[in-house]
């Protein structure tokens, strides 16, 4: 059974992105609502999917992955059964972090983070260019990141709807 989130699961929604680690407590003195019913909408959130998991962002530089890059990648061929093989192998390599099948020239674009250009290099020679499916790879390397997002912004109103229409939110001021 699908629901509408209202303003209450909506503000839940942007203190977990801000902080995941926040307990039903701290999330219910913050809201003015009981914890028990906080409980029971997060997990309400779980079920129905909008809330996927929780992660710690880690520092990817801290981490040794000094370079990222996205790869344009072209395939020879298309069909439903090719796109299938070419996603299961790239969703293998852990050099991928994101993939995304996009429209334009290109057939994919990956999101690669690796320690520094030679291991870039091994990724492509190694990996990604011996896929039967590829036909052609072109990198990007990003050389700052003026912006980087990890929450969605909910204050649009663009896709979520909120059940009570015009009701002022008293927490907000």
């Amino acid at each position: 059974m699908h629901f509408t989130l209202d303003e209450t699961d909506l503000h839940i929604l942007d203190l977990l992105q801000e902080d995941a680690r926040l307990t039903n407590k701290e999330i219910a003195a913050k809201l003015g609502k009981s914890v028990t019913s906080i409980f029971e909408r997060i997990k309400r959130l779980e079920c129905e999917g909008y809330i996927k998991g929780y992660v710690a962002i880690l520092d990817r530089k801290r981490m040794g992955k000094h370079v990222t890059a996205f790869a344009n990648i072209t395939l020879k061929e298309h069909g439903h059964d090719i796109f299938l093989l070419f996603e299961s192998k790239v969703n293998a390599f852990p050099e991928v972090m994101e993939c995304y099948k996009i429209n334009g020239p290109y057939d994919y674009l990956l999101k690669v983070m690796v320690a520094d250009l030679e291991e870039y290099e091994l990724f492509i020679t190694n990996k990604l260019s011996r896929l039967d499916a590829v036909s052609r790879i072109n990198s990007l390397f990003v050389i700052a990141e003026p912006k980087h997002e990890t929450a969605l912004s909910l204050s649009t109103g663009q896709i979520i709807k909120t059940t009570k229409p015009g009701k002022k939110d008293e927490d907000k001021g």
